[in-house]
């Protein structure tokens, strides 16, 4: 009867605590709220508890994120961070578009060590090739 009393006391705890006034699980609603404090969660590594000057508060995990969603988050909020760092923009840009002519650079490298490794098993590649470049001009 203990452990039940037990299981049954935590489910209630949690229920209240999923309900608890103020909690924000919603980013939207976060909108326009200003911080007023940012605390550490005890026993996750890197996560915290955000609480609001008005009461509300929302729990967010560890601030790490993958390579590719630091590009998506400066194109995502590009309206508003721009005019904040219009500089930093420039560099993004031109970032940006060296990276993407060497991706163009690099796959039409991959291509043609593709053709170059098999024109010997595959004779009629040659031809075909001939034939594709025929067709744009």
């Amino acid at each position: 009867m203990a452990v039940e009393e037990k299981w049954k006391a935590n489910q209630e705890k949690v229920a209240f605590a999923k309900e608890f006034p103020g909690l924000t699980l919603d980013w939207k609603t976060c909108e326009g709220k200003t911080v007023h404090a940012v605390l550490p969660l005890t026993g996750k590594q890197g996560a915290a508890v955000i609480v609001y000057t008005d009461g509300a508060f929302t729990i967010v995990p560890p601030l790490a994120p993958e390579a590719w969603e630091f590009g998506q988050a400066l194109i995502d909020a590009r309206a508003q961070l721009e005019p904040k760092h219009p500089a930093a923009y420039v560099a993004y840009d031109r970032l940006a578009k060296k990276d993407k002519d060497a991706l163009k650079s690099a796959r039409a490298d991959k291509i043609i060590g593709a053709i170059e490794n098999n024109l010997e098993q595959i004779p009629e590649l040659k031809d075909r090739l001939k034939a594709l470049v025929k067709e744009w001009k």
